[in-house]
């Protein structure tokens, strides 16, 4: 059964942690929308091999029309996390056992949710600690799942990342 994936992401967001999940999800007949501050913009990846144009504003949607959310990794989430309205957005899928996927930096998100506490998680090296001071329980494997949280450290998770979110989509 086909689900809608909530993407929030902005500029400089890790290209291939945006394309490779993305493209498992279509090829398996989930719906993306993309979301930023402003609808119809367009986002460019940090490696600048990737582009989006945004679906819908944070201010048109609402996370209750959503059956998951995916928190592609880059400065990306760093920068939204600064925006009380994506936090809002992130934690209401925590909070209601939602599927979430956040890779590489991704969790910075659902740290500034405090959303994380007593969770298992993963993320890049240098967010490790902030995840710590989240009070996550921090392990540093290619993915890790709790319950409704997919989390993994880089690119080259990748087709583990992929696997473990397409499961909590069936």
């Amino acid at each position: 059964m086909s689900k809608k994936v909530a993407v929030v992401m902005t500029n400089m967001f890790e290209d291939s942690e945006y394309t490779s999940p993305k493209e498992a999800f279509e090829k398996e007949g989930h719906t993306l929308t993309v979301i930023e501050k402003e609808k119809g913009k367009t986002v460019e990846g940090k490696n600048k091999e990737a582009s989006e144009t945004v679906d819908a504003s944070i201010d048109e949607v609402s996370p209750a029309d959503f059956d998951a959310l995916f928190i592609p990794g880059g400065f990306s989430p760093d920068m939204l996390r600064a925006d009380e309205r994506f936090v809002t957005f992130a934690k209401h899928f925590m909070d209601e056992n939602k599927p979430v996927f956040a890779i590489c930096h991704g969790p910075q998100l659902l740290i500034t949710a405090k959303a994380l506490e007593d969770r298992n998680v993963t993320g890049f090296t240098s967010i490790q600690t902030d995840l710590e001071y989240a009070k996550a329980n921090v392990y540093d494997q290619e993915v890790v799942v709790c319950h409704n949280l997919v989390t993994s450290r880089t690119p080259d998770d990748l087709p583990a990342f992929n696997r473990e979110a397409l499961k909590q989509l069936q």
